[in-house]
C-alpha cells in the first residue's frame, strides 16, 4: 500500500495532469510525470523499480516505442528532403478537379503524422480553394477535416498502434472497424464543404500526367513500402517504420546533414517519450490496484457501456488535446469494468480522436484557423454536424459489427 488509498492517488495524479495539460507541457513528459507520481503515492516505494524495469524491458513497450520513433522520423525526413513537396505539387499537377486537389491535399499530407502537420497543407490548397471562391472558414474547415479522415484506416497511424497495444487487439481488427466511419467522415466532409460550390470550369493542368503520375508513386514509395511491409508480409510495425525510411533515404539521396536533420527535431523525443509514458501509466494504473477501484466505482454507478466509451475517451482526448493521451488514460480507467474486444476498442478509439479533433487544444486546428485567418465560431458551425455524423456512424458500427 502506498502512502494515499488508490482514489486519492488517482485525483491527486490526475489532477497534476491535468495542470501539465493547462500549462502545454509535452505530453510525453506529462504522462511520464503522472506515472511516476501515481507510483509514487499509490505503491510501495520497493516495488516501483520493478514496474519501470516490466515496462521498459516489455516487447509491446519496445515495438511501440520503436515504431513511433520511426515513423515519426520518417515524416521529418520527408519534410527535410523536400519529398512531400514534390508528391503535393505531382497530384495537383494530375488531377483537374479543384475540389478533389483541397480533398487529397490535406490526406495525402495526413499520412505524415507530425503534430500540427495541417499547416503543411494550408498553404498548398490555398490556391485551388481561391479558385472555389471558399471563404476563409470553409478554407479551415475543409484543411482540417480531409487531413484527419485518413487515420482511422492509416496503419501507421501512432494511435491506432497505440490502442492495438494498449487493448491487446490485432490492429487490423480495428482497421477493419473503422472503414465505414472513415467513408462516412469523407462523405460529410465533402457534402458540408461543398455544397452548393460551384466546379471551376476549364481547370486544364499543364505537364507530362504519366511523368507526373510516375514521381507521385515514387514520392509515395516509402509510405507504400510501410504498408506493404505491415499488410501483406505480416512484420512487425516498429521494423516497417524504418523500412520506409529506408526506402526514402535511397530515392531522395539526401545529404549527411539533411540527413542528420531530423535527430535535431525535439518533436521526434516528445512523441516518442509519450508512446512510453502511455504505456508506463497503463501499468502503474493496473499494478497498484487503481484501475480496479475505478472500476467498481464506474460498475457501481450502473452506467451503459456504450456511454463509458463515448463519453470517458471523447471528453479526455478533448480535454488533453491528444487522441494518444485520451487513449492512454482511459483504458486503464476501464479495463477494471470492461472486456475490450475489437468492438470495444474500436469504439473507445474513434471517440478520443473524434474529442480530440474538434478541441479548441487540438494543435492541427489552432494553427489552421490561424493561417486562414478564421474565428473557431465560423469553424465549428461545419465542425460540429460533421462530428455528430462521425459519432452516429462510429456507434452503429459497434452495434453491428
Amino acid at each position: 500500500m502506498g502512502f494515499v488509498d488508490p482514489l486519492t492517488a488517482l485525483v491527486v495524479s490526475f489532477a497534476f495532469l491535468g495542470v501539465m495539460v493547462y500549462k502545454r507541457v509535452n505530453l510525453g513528459v506529462t504522462l511520464s510525470s503522472t506515472a511516476i507520481l501515481l507510483s509514487l503515492l499509490s505503491m510501495e516505494f520497493g516495488e516501483i523499480p520493478n514496474v519501470f524495469l516490466e515496462t521498459s524491458t516489455d516487447a509491446l513497450t519496445i515495438s511501440l516505442v520503436s515504431a513511433t520513433f520511426g515513423i515519426m522520423l520518417l515524416s521529418q525526413l520527408y519534410k527535410e528532403t523536400g519529398v512531400v513537396n514534390n508528391m503535393s505539387k505531382n497530384l495537383s499537377e494530375i488531377v483537374k478537379n479543384s475540389k478533389l486537389v483541397v480533398s487529397l491535399l490535406p490526406a495525402v499530407i495526413g499520412l505524415l503524422p507530425v503534430a500540427g502537420g495541417a499547416l503543411m497543407s494550408a498553404p498548398l490548397i490555398e490556391a485551388e480553394a481561391n479558385k472555389l471562391e471558399l471563404k476563409e472558414d470553409k478554407k479551415t474547415y475543409v484543411n482540417i477535416w480531409f487531413r484527419h479522415t485518413i487515420f482511422p484506416v492509416y496503419p501507421m497511424s501512432q494511435v491506432l498502434i497505440l490502442t492495438a497495444a494498449l487493448t491487446s487487439i490485432s490492429l487490423t481488427s480495428l482497421i477493419i472497424r473503422q472503414i465505414t466511419v472513415a467513408i462516412a467522415m469523407v462523405g460529410v466532409g465533402y457534402l458540408i464543404a461543398f455544397w452548393k460550390v460551384s466546379t471551376v470550369k476549364d481547370e486544364v493542368k499543364k505537364g507530362n500526367h504519366s511523368r507526373n503520375l510516375i514521381s507521385l508513386l515514387t514520392s509515395f514509395s516509402p509510405i507504400l513500402a510501410m504498408i506493404f511491409a505491415v499488410a501483406i508480409l505480416g512484420i512487425d510495425v516498429s521494423i516497417a517504420a524504418f523500412i520506409g525510411v529506408a526506402v526514402l533515404l535511397l530515392i531522395a539521396r539526401p545529404s549527411l546533414n539533411t540527413s542528420l536533420m531530423p535527430f535535431r527535431n525535439k518533436a521526434i523525443y516528445g512523441v516518442t517519450l509519450a508512446a512510453y509514458g502511455a504505456m508506463l501509466l497503463r501499468k502503474v494504473t493496473i499494478e497498484s490496484g487503481v484501475s480496479d477501484v475505478l472500476g467498481e466505482i464506474i460498475a457501481n454507478g450502473n452506467v451503459n457501456e456504450v456511454v463509458l466509451l463515448l463519453t470517458v475517451p471523447a471528453v479526455l482526448g478533448f480535454l488533453v488535446g491528444s487522441p494518444s493521451g485520451g487513449i492512454a488514460i482511459s483504458v486503464p480507467m476501464l479495463a477494471g469494468t470492461l472486456s475490450f474486444l475489437p468492438n470495444t476498442a474500436g469504439l473507445l478509439y474513434i471517440a478520443a480522436y473524434l474529442g480530440y479533433l474538434g478541441a479548441p487544444t487540438h494543435l492541427c486546428l489552432v494553427l489552421t484557423a490561424d493561417y486562414f485567418k478564421c474565428p473557431l465560431g465560423g469553424l465549428y458551425k461545419y465542425m460540429i454536424p460533421s462530428l455528430v455524423i462521425s459519432f452516429a456512424t462510429a456507434i452503429l458500427v459497434y452495434s453491428l459489427i
